[in-house]
């Protein structure tokens, strides 16, 4: 079985970190710092705006492929998946606009998240319970 709104979807937030990744890549050259981050707060927010993709982007990227290939809507994986993208580029566009802190495209990109994650753990779930009964 094949998942190919889930491959777009990875494919999009594959660019998003490639792009953080050169972020990061840059202040790790201008600084010759190949671990950690020092006083630059926009290295620092840097590392943490890539690190945090990182950290959500796996497991939502599992759910909404297995979700697809069990059967759940095209449509549904794609408005999850989009929503997930979206909330991401928020989140990344928040970290950098607000230096690390407080930014309302932080928020609404963290809860976005959140929320597309949801619902494709719902959409999986609920997709099982169909199919066994």
């Amino acid at each position: 079985m094949i998942a190919p709104v889930s491959a777009v979807i990875a494919s999009a937030v594959t660019v998003l970190l490639l792009f953080l990744s050169y972020r990061v890549s840059g202040f790790r050259l201008k600084y010759k710092q190949g671990l950690g981050v020092n006083d630059d707060r926009d290295f620092e927010v840097a590392v943490r705006s890539q690190a945090n993709l990182v950290e959500y982007a796996p497991v939502a990227l599992i759910v909404l492929a297995l979700a697809e290939i069990n059967g759940v809507s095209a449509t549904l994986i794609y408005w999850a998946g989009m929503g997930f993208f979206i909330a991401r580029v928020l989140h990344a566009w928040g970290m950098y606009k607000g230096r690390g802190g407080t930014h309302p495209a932080r928020l609404v990109g963290a809860l976005l998240t959140w929320l597309s994650m949801l619902a494709m753990a719902v959409l999986a779930v609920f997709n099982v319970v169909q199919l066994s009964v």
